[in-house]
This record gives C-alpha cells, sequence and structure tokens, in this order.
C-alpha cells in the first residue's frame, strides 16, 4: 500500500532486523564461538535449526513464559540437540555468555541503513523501541556508529515492559515528548511493533523481511531506502 504520512515528528524504530542485521550478526558471533570452542557441528546446519527456535524463544519471552535467563539456555540446548550434537551444560551456558558478549562486536547493519537515518535526521526527531536487553542493545547502538541519531532509547528491560504492550509505547512517547498523532513507529515484528503501536493508534510502517502474509492496507517497505518517499 502506497501512503504519504502527513504532520510526522517523531520517528520511532526497532534495532534488531530493522535497522541492525541481527540474522548477520549472530551467525557471525556463532562462527568465533564454534572456532574458539572446537564445535565441528556444521555452522550453515546449526543456524538453519537455531533461527527460527530463536524466534519461537523471543515469541514466549515477549509473553512473559520464558525469563531472560531460560531464554539465553534453552535456545541453545533446544536447537544443539536437533541437531544431534552433543553439549554439556557447562558448555551451553559458556557459550549462552559468549554470544552476548561477542554479539555486538559485529555491526552489520541493513542496506541503505545510515543513508535512511542521515536524511531523516535533518527533517525528524528520531528514536528506538527495542525488546532487547540493555547491555546488549546499547552495544550495539554504539559500536555501530547509531549513537548519535536517536534522542531516545528504550529497552525492554530500562521500561519493564515488552513490545507489543501498549505501556512501552506510552512510555516512548513520554520520554520523547511526542503524541500519538505526530509519531510514526517502524519495525519489522508484525506482532511487537506494527499490532502493538497501531493497538494505542500510532501510524506505522511494516519493514517486511520475512514471507509472512500482508494484511490489507498494511503500509509496507521491503528495503529500508522505500521509507524516505513516503514521508517526503
Amino acid at each position: 500500500m502506497t501512503k504519504k504520512f502527513k504532520n510526522i515528528q517523531h520517528i520511532f524504530f526497532d534495532l534488531d532486523h530493522t535497522l541492525w542485521d541481527f540474522d548477520l550478526n549472530s551467525k557471525l558471533a556463532y562462527q568465533q564461538i564454534f572456532k574458539e570452542h572446537g564445535v565441528t557441528l556444521n555452522l550453515e546446519k546449526f543456524i538453519g535449526v537455531y533461527e527460527p527456535l530463536n524466534l519461537q524463544f523471543w515469541r514466549m519471552f515477549r509473553e512473559n513464559k520464558i525469563s531472560k535467563e531460560n531464554l539465553q539456555y534453552q535456545r541453545l540446548k533446544t536447537a544443539f540437540d536437533a541437531c544431534n550434537y552433543s553439549v554439556d551444560d557447562d558448555q551451553i551456558h559458556l557459550f549462552a555468555d559468549l554470544y552476548i558478549a561477542y554479539l555486538p562486536n559485529n555491526n552489520h547493519l541493513f542496506d541503505g541503513c545510515i543513508e535512511l537515518l542521515d536524511k531523516l535526521q535533518e527533517k525528524y526527531q528520531l528514536h528506538l523501541i527495542t525488546n532487547g536487553f540493555n547491555g546488549v542493545q546499547q552495544s550495539k547502538v554504539e559500536n555501530a556508529g547509531l549513537s548519535k541519531y536517536f534522542d531516545v532509547v528504550l529497552t525492554a528491560e530500562t521500561a519493564g515492559i515488552k513490545k507489543p504492550d501498549a505501556a512501552i509505547f506510552h512510555q516512548a512517547l513520554e520520554m520523547a515528548g511526542a503524541s500519538v498523532s505526530n509519531s510514526l513507529m517502524i519495525g519489522d515484528s508484525y506482532e511487537a511493533d506494527i499490532k502493538g503501536a497501531q493497538d494505542i493508534g500510532l501510524a506505522t510502517i511494516w519493514f517486511h523481511i520475512t514471507d509472512q502474509e500482508i494484511p490489507e492496507n498494511e503500509v509496507v517497505v521491503h528495503q529500508l531506502k522505500d521509507i524516505y518517499p513516503l514521508l517526503s
């Protein structure tokens, strides 16, 4: 759907899978762990199993069905088990800790990210709302050179609630001095970013990078460079 957004002053972005190329950076972190610790499992096979499992566990985490610690353990345990590769609990806990440490060291962004933010910053106030963990997300933003673009960076850990809960969007709006009527949310997760924002009346642009079905009348882009023309 093509739509021009009017009277927007504040743009709220998701981080992972929207600006920051989570899948690529995650794979590189596991590549380093496997190499350092002599894991002989084929990395591509592991990643193919791990990525959908990780999404499932994140969904459970968003719904408060598992803890942060359980998420970090179970996604690895389940993936190694599914690959029929034996890893003991001590190794899993070690790999989970190393993954969190290594993840912000690789900071590939989606094509057009910096160009888009440079353009938008001239006209709009930009902010981040992310369900990720404080230290990791802050490191990603800083290491990727994104800090200068965002006035408010709100993590679910700081907010005490996660997208799609309405309260995290209201908290971000309040912190930014923004209102529903002059703000826009951009993210990759239809459930967390798009529906969550729409439920409080926010305008949205869905950064669609999967094969998920697109409901009628959704404003969708498949590349970051296609966002700016919707605003100008």
